[in-house]
Protein backbone atom coordinates (compact mmCIF):
# COMPACT_ATOMS: atom_id res chain seq x y z
CA UNK A 1 0.00 0.00 0.00
CA UNK A 2 1.27 3.24 -0.69
CA UNK A 3 2.23 5.51 2.03
CA UNK A 4 -0.17 8.53 2.44
CA UNK A 5 1.68 11.89 2.22
CA UNK A 6 2.38 13.76 4.96
CA UNK A 7 3.40 17.42 4.60
CA UNK A 8 6.93 18.49 2.92
CA UNK A 9 10.64 16.79 3.99
CA UNK A 10 13.78 18.09 4.54
CA UNK A 11 15.93 17.39 0.96
CA UNK A 12 18.75 16.42 3.09
CA UNK A 13 16.65 13.67 4.88
CA UNK A 14 15.97 12.30 1.57
CA UNK A 15 19.35 12.42 0.21
CA UNK A 16 20.71 10.49 3.05
CA UNK A 17 17.69 7.47 2.38
CA UNK A 18 18.87 7.62 -1.60
CA UNK A 19 22.56 7.43 -1.06
CA UNK A 20 23.07 5.34 2.18
CA UNK A 21 22.45 2.01 -0.19
CA UNK A 22 25.14 3.02 -2.15
CA UNK A 23 27.33 4.41 0.91
CA UNK A 24 26.55 0.77 2.19
CA UNK A 25 27.89 -1.56 -0.77
CA UNK A 26 31.87 0.93 -0.25
CA UNK A 27 31.33 -0.93 3.49
CA UNK A 28 30.11 2.56 5.15
CA UNK A 29 27.20 2.16 7.74
CA UNK A 30 25.78 5.24 6.22
CA UNK A 31 26.59 8.21 4.08
CA UNK A 32 27.04 10.53 6.48
CA UNK A 33 30.85 10.05 6.54
CA UNK A 34 31.00 10.89 2.97
CA UNK A 35 28.35 13.58 3.01
CA UNK A 36 29.98 15.28 6.00
CA UNK A 37 34.02 14.44 5.53
CA UNK A 38 35.27 18.38 5.65
CA UNK A 39 33.40 18.54 8.73
CA UNK A 40 34.83 15.63 10.04
CA UNK A 41 38.21 15.95 8.89
CA UNK A 42 38.40 19.70 8.51
CA UNK A 43 38.69 22.05 5.02
CA UNK A 44 42.40 21.63 4.77
CA UNK A 45 42.38 17.73 4.78
CA UNK A 46 39.19 17.31 2.70
CA UNK A 47 41.05 19.26 -0.03
CA UNK A 48 43.61 16.63 -0.36
CA UNK A 49 41.82 13.54 0.82
CA UNK A 50 38.69 11.90 0.33
CA UNK A 51 36.99 8.53 1.84
CA UNK A 52 36.51 5.77 -1.05
CA UNK A 53 35.06 2.82 1.26
CA UNK A 54 35.66 0.76 4.53
CA UNK A 55 37.02 -1.83 4.28
CA UNK A 56 35.75 -4.77 7.16
CA UNK A 57 37.79 -8.03 7.84
CA UNK A 58 36.24 -10.96 7.15
CA UNK A 59 33.76 -12.41 9.78
CA UNK A 60 34.01 -16.20 10.46
CA UNK A 61 31.96 -17.71 13.42
CA UNK A 62 34.77 -20.36 13.81
CA UNK A 63 37.47 -17.45 14.90
CA UNK A 64 38.37 -16.80 18.68
CA UNK A 65 36.40 -14.14 20.21
CA UNK A 66 39.02 -11.26 20.37
CA UNK A 67 39.48 -11.85 16.44
CA UNK A 68 36.04 -11.15 16.23
CA UNK A 69 35.60 -7.55 16.69
CA UNK A 70 38.75 -6.22 14.18
CA UNK A 71 38.35 -2.85 13.52
CA UNK A 72 37.87 -1.53 9.49
CA UNK A 73 40.61 -0.08 7.53
CA UNK A 74 39.90 3.09 5.85
CA UNK A 75 40.73 3.63 2.34
CA UNK A 76 41.26 7.37 1.09
CA UNK A 77 41.57 8.40 -2.18
CA UNK A 78 44.79 10.88 -1.39
CA UNK A 79 45.78 14.03 -4.32
CA UNK A 80 49.30 12.85 -5.56
CA UNK A 81 52.11 14.38 -3.80
CA UNK A 82 49.87 14.45 -0.43
CA UNK A 83 50.45 11.09 0.39
CA UNK A 84 53.23 12.17 2.97
CA UNK A 85 51.16 14.53 4.81
CA UNK A 86 48.10 12.30 5.02
CA UNK A 87 50.55 9.84 6.49
CA UNK A 88 51.69 12.23 9.04
CA UNK A 89 48.24 12.94 10.09
CA UNK A 90 46.50 9.42 10.28
CA UNK A 91 46.52 9.29 14.08
CA UNK A 92 44.76 12.57 13.79
CA UNK A 93 42.25 11.58 10.97
CA UNK A 94 41.43 8.11 12.68
CA UNK A 95 40.36 10.01 15.84
CA UNK A 96 38.27 12.29 14.09
CA UNK A 97 36.35 9.68 12.02
CA UNK A 98 36.12 7.38 15.12
CA UNK A 99 34.43 9.89 16.78
CA UNK A 100 32.15 11.43 14.00
CA UNK A 101 31.32 7.76 14.26
CA UNK A 102 30.93 7.53 17.75
CA UNK A 103 32.80 3.92 18.32
CA UNK A 104 36.48 2.98 17.62
CA UNK A 105 35.55 1.03 14.43
CA UNK A 106 38.63 2.27 12.22
CA UNK A 107 42.02 1.26 12.87
CA UNK A 108 44.00 1.66 10.12
CA UNK A 109 43.82 3.82 6.91
CA UNK A 110 45.20 2.81 3.29
CA UNK A 111 46.16 5.40 0.60
CA UNK A 112 45.34 5.46 -3.07
CA UNK A 113 47.20 8.58 -4.50
CA UNK A 114 44.67 9.55 -7.59
CA UNK A 115 43.37 13.18 -8.14
CA UNK A 116 40.07 13.60 -6.03
CA UNK A 117 36.40 12.60 -8.01
CA UNK A 118 35.93 16.48 -7.25
CA UNK A 119 38.34 17.86 -9.39
CA UNK A 120 38.02 14.94 -11.85
CA UNK A 121 34.53 16.20 -12.34
CA UNK A 122 35.29 19.93 -13.36
CA UNK A 123 36.04 20.23 -16.45
CA UNK A 124 38.40 23.34 -17.38
CA UNK A 125 37.12 26.66 -19.04
CA UNK A 126 38.52 28.76 -21.94
CA UNK A 127 38.99 32.25 -20.27
CA UNK A 128 36.61 34.45 -21.75
CA UNK A 129 37.80 36.59 -24.64
CA UNK A 130 38.13 40.55 -23.78
CA UNK A 131 38.29 42.06 -27.23
CA UNK A 132 39.74 45.33 -25.66
CA UNK A 133 42.61 43.15 -24.09
CA UNK A 134 43.50 41.28 -27.20
CA UNK A 135 43.70 44.76 -28.76
CA UNK A 136 45.87 46.64 -26.25
CA UNK A 137 47.98 43.10 -25.89
CA UNK A 138 48.70 43.21 -30.09
CA UNK A 139 49.55 46.64 -30.23
CA UNK A 140 52.05 46.10 -27.50
CA UNK A 141 53.47 43.56 -28.94
CA UNK A 142 53.85 45.27 -32.69
CA UNK A 143 57.67 45.70 -32.77
CA UNK A 144 58.64 41.68 -31.90
CA UNK A 145 60.16 40.23 -35.08
CA UNK A 146 59.77 36.34 -33.86
CA UNK A 147 56.03 34.97 -34.74
CA UNK A 148 56.11 32.73 -32.03
CA UNK A 149 57.44 34.82 -29.45
CA UNK A 150 55.14 37.41 -30.33
CA UNK A 151 52.33 35.15 -30.04
CA UNK A 152 53.27 33.93 -26.94
CA UNK A 153 53.54 37.69 -25.39
CA UNK A 154 49.96 38.62 -26.84
CA UNK A 155 48.47 35.76 -24.89
CA UNK A 156 50.63 36.77 -21.64
CA UNK A 157 49.49 40.55 -22.34
CA UNK A 158 45.76 39.25 -23.20
CA UNK A 159 45.56 37.69 -19.79
CA UNK A 160 47.40 40.48 -17.97
CA UNK A 161 45.29 43.13 -19.37
CA UNK A 162 41.86 41.06 -18.73
CA UNK A 163 39.19 43.23 -16.77
CA UNK A 164 36.85 41.06 -14.57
Amino acid sequence: MAEKYRGSRPLGELVDRAIDPLAARQGFGEAALILRWEAVVGARLAAICEPVKLQWPPRAKNRPAEKRDEPATLVLRVEPGFGLDIQHMTGAILDRVNTHLGWRCVARLAMRQEPLASRRAAPRRAPAIDVGARARAVAATEGVADDALRAALTRLGERALRTR
